[in-house]
C-alpha cells in the first residue's frame, strides 16, 4: 500500500485459503471442474431456449435470464479463486476488486428479482390460465425483462458510486471474495450512508421478491390443491415446493451475508462459509432445477445432444473400432 499525497495506489488482499501444498493441486482440479460444469450446464440452456422456436414462449424467455446472470456471478468469483490456489497469491488491485464487488451484488440482486418475474410468469398461467396470453405478451414480457435488469443495475451501481469520495486506509479484505461490507471496512471516513443505503437496498430486494414469490406460490398451491386431477395436484406441489425451497435457502444465505457483517459476535468462518455458498450451489443448482427438471426443456436438450452433438464426434471418428 503507497500514499501519494490524496491519492492511495492499493493491492489488495484477501482471506487466506489456508491450504496445505497437497491440497493445491486437488482443489485447483474441483475449482476448474465446478466452474467448467457451471459454465456447460448454463450455456446448454441457453443455446437450448435461444434455437429452439418452440421454447420462444414467455416462461422460457424469463428463465433463460436466470442462466446468464448465473454464469456472470460465478465469473466474478471462480477465476480470481482458481488463480489464487494455484500461485497461493491472495492479492487482489483495487479497480479488479471493485468489478468483482459489482458482478457479485448485480448476481445476488438478479437472482432474487429473476425467480421473483418467473413466480409472477407462473402464477399469471396456473390461476388464470385464459387471459395468460393477453397478460403475458411479448411486449409485456420484454418490459419486465428490462425492469429487472435496469432495477438491478441501477441499485446496484449506486452503492458503488457512494464510494467515489472516500479513501481507503486498510487493505485486509474480510472475506472469500470482494463485496460491499468488506470493501466498507476498509475506509477511512464515515461510511454511514454507505451503510443505511446497502441495508436499504437489501431490504427493500429482499421483501419486493419475498412478498411476490410468497403471494404467487401460496396462489399457485391454492388453485392447484382445488384441482380434481391428482397427477396434476401433485406434480405442481413438487415443483412448487422445489422452487420455494431453493428460493428461501438464496434468501436465507444472502440476508445472512449482507447482515453479518454489521455484527462483530457473528463467527468469520460461518460468514465466510454462507457467503461462498451463495457463488457455488445455485448457478449450479438452477439450471437443473429450473431448465433440466422441466419436460419441455429436458426432451429439446437431449435432442439437441443426439442430433447436433452426436454427428459432430462421428464424424470426427467414423471408425468405431479405432476411437
Amino acid at each position: 500500500m503507497q500514499v501519494n499525497g490524496s491519492k492511495l495506489t492499493f493491492i489488495l488482499t484477501m482471506e487466506p485459503l489456508g491450504l496445505s501444498p497437497s491440497a493445491v493441486y486437488p482443489m485447483f482440479l474441483l475449482g476448474l471442474v465446478t466452474y467448467c460444469l457451471i459454465l456447460v450446464f448454463n450455456l446448454t440452456l441457453i443455446l437450448t431456449i435461444t434455437l429452439s422456436r418452440q421454447l420462444h414462449k414467455p416462461m422460457y424467455l424469463l428463465l433463460i435470464n436466470l442462466p446468464i446472470n448465473d454464469i456472470m456471478g460465478a465469473t466474478a468469483f471462480y477465476p480470481q479463486l482458481i488463480h489464487s490456489i494455484l500461485s497461493q497469491d491472495r492479492t487482489i488491485s483495487q479497480a479488479a476488486c471493485f468489478l468483482q464487488a459489482v458482478l457479485v451484488h448485480l448476481y445476488g440482486g438478479g437472482t432474487l428479482l429473476i425467480l421473483t418475474a418467473m413466480a409472477y410468469d407462473r402464477y399469471v398461467a396456473i390461476c388464470c390460465p385464459l387471459r395468460y396470453s393477453a397478460i403475458m405478451s411479448s411486449g409485456k414480457v420484454a418490459r419486465i425483462i428490462a425492469a429487472v435488469w435496469l432495477t438491478d443495475i441501477t441499485g446496484i451501481l449506486t452503492i458503488f458510486c457512494l464510494f467515489v469520495k472516500l479513501r481507503f486506509c486498510r487493505s485486509a479484505i474480510t472475506d472469500m471474495y470482494c463485496n460491499n461490507p468488506s470493501l466498507m471496512k476498509l475506509m477511512c471516513e464515515d461510511v454511514s450512508i454507505n451503510n443505511y443505503y446497502g441495508l436499504f437496498t437489501a431490504f427493500l430486494l429482499q421483501s419486493i421478491a419475498l412478498f411476490a414469490v410468497f403471494f404467487t406460490y401460496i396462489h399457485i398451491l391454492l388453485t392447484c390443491l382445488l384441482n380434481r386431477r391428482a397427477d396434476t395436484k401433485s406434480k405442481a406441489i413438487r415443483t412448487c415446493g422445489t422452487h420455494l425451497m431453493v428460493f428461501f435457502l438464496f434468501e436465507l444465505t444472502n440476508l445472512f451475508t449482507v447482515v453479518s457483517h454489521r455484527f462483530d459476535e457473528v463467527s468469520p468462518f460461518l460468514r465466510r462459509s454462507v457467503g461462498v455458498s451463495i457463488l457455488v450451489f445455485p448457478p449450479i443448482l438452477n439450471p437443473l432445477i429450473y431448465g433440466l427438471n422441466t419436460n419441455e426443456i429436458r426432451t429439446k436438450v437431449l435432442h439437441f445432444l443426439i442430433n447436433k452433438v452426436s454427428p459432430f464426434f462421428v464424424k470426427r471418428c467414423p471408425d468405431k473400432q479405432t476411437c
